[in-house]
């Protein structure tokens, strides 16, 4: 954990996960708490990294490696501008993804050593770490079929394979930090799930109560 006033709240998966929905929950739920947070997105959430977002998305030119580079500048930016002043004025943040989405897109599925993105990752992250992250679970076949109508980004029309080399990658790195992560089945119900995740965040933070 941080040595940090505030809280880290990571949501992780797949396309078409859940995860943004959630996460948009948990903030909807803290509004209505009054509880002081930031609801930021990866890549994303600063103006640059918003830009960065639009390439990484579309841009037919990148590989893995690129891909990585581009990410962890975005990352590192986010963190700077938004994500460690919240954690050091006390406020909790909830990020949809972090540098764990790197480890399984551009590790465990495009093949780049795990090493050097952790390396890559720790300085981007500026250190920072997570107190608690959610991965919220589905196979290839749910993501595709909630994916069905919408127009599909780079990422999105990526192979089966890729998809499940990528949940693959979610499941090793949760499963291998226990007393981090909590893996959490995408299949069910919004609200079963949202409450699942209030559940499990004040056994672990003790942030909320009913």
């Amino acid at each position: 954990m941080n040595q940090l006033p505030g809280k880290l709240i990571v949501f992780e998966g797949v396309e078409g996960c859940g995860k943004t929905t959630q996460s948009e929950l948990l903030s909807k739920y803290f509004y209505d708490n009054q509880i002081d947070h930031l609801l930021v997105r990866e890549p994303g959430g600063t103006e640059t990294g918003e830009k960065i977002r639009s390439i990484l998305l579309h841009s037919e030119e990148l590989n893995g490696l690129s891909e990585l580079f581009l990410l962890s500048a975005a990352r590192q930016i986010l963190i700077s501008q938004k994500v460690l002043p919240a954690l050091e004025s006390g406020k909790i943040v909830i990020s949809d993804r972090f540098y764990f989405s790197s480890l399984s897109y551009q590790g465990h599925a495009r093949g780049i050593d795990q090493s050097i993105i952790w390396d890559i990752s720790k300085i981007a992250a500026m250190q920072i770490n997570p107190d608690i992250a959610f991965l919220i679970d589905i196979s290839p076949a749910q993501s595709f079929s909630r994916k069905i109508n919408d127009k599909k980004d780079r990422f999105e029309r990526e192979s089966s394979e890729f998809h499940t080399a990528v949940r693959e990658g979610y499941l090793s790195i949760a499963n291998s930090n226990q007393n981090l992560w909590r893996i959490i089945q995408g299949d069910k119900n919004i609200i079963d799930v949202h409450e699942e995740i209030i559940f499990l965040l004040n056994e672990k933070l003790s942030l909320i109560s009913e």
